[in-house]
């Protein structure tokens, strides 16, 4: 994607980090000359040989799966929170933007095993019921319902390049604590914005 150089993040925990907070993405390659898209949870881990991947699966009956063949090269795509920034919040006249942030990762390949695929789902759903007054485990569902994953393939992205935009205004550090206090009197994403905003080295 286009990165102005000085929006671009190159701390890779902070992008990491990004990443573990911000897993459900989009995964995206090419169908008979079209760009296809699914969104989907993909979870940043590491493989055998301790390799940063993404680990995930889709339906078998979603085209993409089909088209998703070990080797090739796919685009996933992270978004962070956002907001429209007012012009209004400027000492000096000029057009109203929108901050962000953002990661693109590219990377290859690789259809799971039944295997693995049944132990990425454990780890899953295990991650994420952590957060539930009355957590499930996929050891205690009947094999009739665990005979759902037949339906999906499973696989890792093995990453090859990570592009990351903070786009924080910082063009503008003059205009910084209006534009922060402006967000802070907005939604929850605004002012995770405006947190963002607060970070940023002077």
């Amino acid at each position: 994607m286009f990165i102005p150089e000085h929006y671009k993040n190159n701390d890779i925990k902070e992008i990491h980090d990004f990443l573990k907070n911000n897993s459900f993405g989009i995964l995206i390659n090419t169908i008979d000359g079209k760009p296809w898209g699914t969104h989907i949870p993909l979870e940043l881990g590491k493989n055998t040989e301790e390799k940063d991947i993404l680990v995930g699966h889709i339906a078998k009956a979603n085209l993409q799966s089909n088209n998703l063949v070990g080797g090739d090269e796919v685009l996933c795509i992270f978004n962070g929170p956002h907001s429209y920034v007012s012009s209004s919040w400027y000492q000096f006249e000029e057009v109203p933007t929108w901050n962000y942030i953002a990661v693109h990762v590219y990377g290859t390949v690789k259809i799971q095993t039944s295997e693995e695929l049944l132990h990425s789902l454990h780890a899953l759903v295990d991650k994420y019921e952590q957060q539930s007054e009355h957590p499930i485990s996929l050891n205690n569902m009947s094999k009739k319902t665990m005979k759902q994953v037949s339906g999906i393939i499973g696989f890792e992205i093995e990453i090859n390049e990570i592009q990351a935009v903070n786009k924080l205004s910082q063009g503008r550090s003059h205009d910084h604590p209006k534009i922060i206090s402006e967000l802070e009197k907005q939604g929850a994403i605004e002012k995770e914005i405006a947190m963002a905003m607060r970070k940023l080295k002077p």
